[in-house]
């Protein structure tokens, strides 16, 4: 029985802005019964606010689909390189944590 299944090649244009990349240490993902919503930042010690600089908005099926590329990747990442420690902090965070306003806490 021949094969009928036919290979689709895509070419993928990267632009200089895009091929810089952008640094994020922290995402926020929520979702809707029709897609979910990644938004990454940048969260640093004593800064108390950070800006959103990436939204990714994904199907179910595609962020799955990301979501089994990425666990795959970091299974070749860990064979090459050794297991991702995740180090969780006494607070319960991981490294950073947000300054408290004191100014909430007074009381008049």
């Amino acid at each position: 029985m021949p094969d009928n299944s036919i290979q689709q090649q895509i070419n993928i244009e990267l632009g200089d802005k895009e091929a810089e990349g952008s640094y994020s240490n922290f995402a926020i993902i929520s979702h809707s019964n029709a897609e979910f919503i990644i938004d990454f930042t940048r969260i640093f010690p004593g800064v108390p606010k950070a800006k959103i600089h990436s939204r990714i908005i994904m199907t179910p099926q595609h962020c799955k689909m990301f979501l089994n590329a990425l666990k795959d990747n970091i299974e070749k990442f860990e064979k090459q390189f050794g297991s991702v420690i995740i180090t969780q902090q006494p607070d319960g965070g991981f490294g950073f944590q947000l300054p408290i306003d004191k100014s909430k806490d007074k009381v008049n």
